[in-house]
């Protein structure tokens, strides 16, 4: 009995201590084959700002930078990456990311425009026995807490409708892919772009804190 009211009182005391002491971090992945995985440079701080501030999670306010074949890949709950072009992994980089996304871990891909061919290839190397599937929109992605019929389109490439593709393992949502949506620059601090809006920005933001809500609680 003792013993359960301990660990109760570390549980409770630990409760406490993360709202003044950030509970995860999140990561970008800084992936090889030329395509640059460090464009959309505000998103993250932003989505992180917003979801800390509307969902009152206790994320790091900083993003952090790992590579696909690091054991630090672990630490994060939550991994973006974005571009415009190439992306390759290794044969060490797919293993490694593979057990990082069966282990728990989530990879969210954003297609900033001129990516989908090459990360579809990546990928299958990671998940050689899996396709991309698109996401139904009842999906619980879309569902909260903010209530989606699919992707929102933020910005426009080659009027195509905006997708939201999924890489499911043993019925867990282990990768998303936004592709002709372009949340990323949707994040990005207002007025980046020149047909930036107020509705697009929170859309975009929106449907990011339900990323992370997803990846949080599932």
């Amino acid at each position: 009995m003792r013993k359960l009211v301990f660990i109760s009182v570390i549980i409770l005391s630990l409760g406490f201590i993360s709202f003044s002491v950030p509970g995860y971090k999140i990561a970008r992945l800084k992936y090889g084959g030329g395509g640059d995985w460090y464009s959309s440079r505000t998103a993250l701080k932003n989505l992180i700002n917003f979801c800390n501030e509307e969902l009152n999670t206790n994320i790091h306010s900083e993003e952090q930078i790992v590579e696909p074949g690091s054991i630090e890949i672990f630490n994060y709950p939550y991994i973006f990456a974005t571009g415009h072009g190439n992306i390759i992994f290794s044969d060490d980089e797919a293993e490694n990311l593979r057990k990082y996304l069966i282990s728990g871990g989530f990879l969210h891909l954003c297609d900033n425009y001129g990516m989908n061919n090459y990360v579809r290839i990546a990928m299958k190397k990671v998940f050689p026995e899996l396709d991309f599937v698109e996401l139904p929109f009842d999906h619980p992605i879309y569902q909260k807490p903010y209530k989606f019929n699919g992707l929102p389109k933020i910005h426009e490439h080659d009027g195509k409708r905006p997708q939201g593709f999924g890489i499911i393992y043993k019925g867990r949502l282990v990768c998303f892919y936004d592709y002709e949506a372009d949340l990323g620059n949707g994040w990005e601090d207002l007025g980046t772009y020149p047909n930036d809006t107020q509705d697009k920005h929170e859309k975009a933001l929106k449907m990011g804190a339900n990323i992370i809500h997803y990846v949080l609680t599932n």
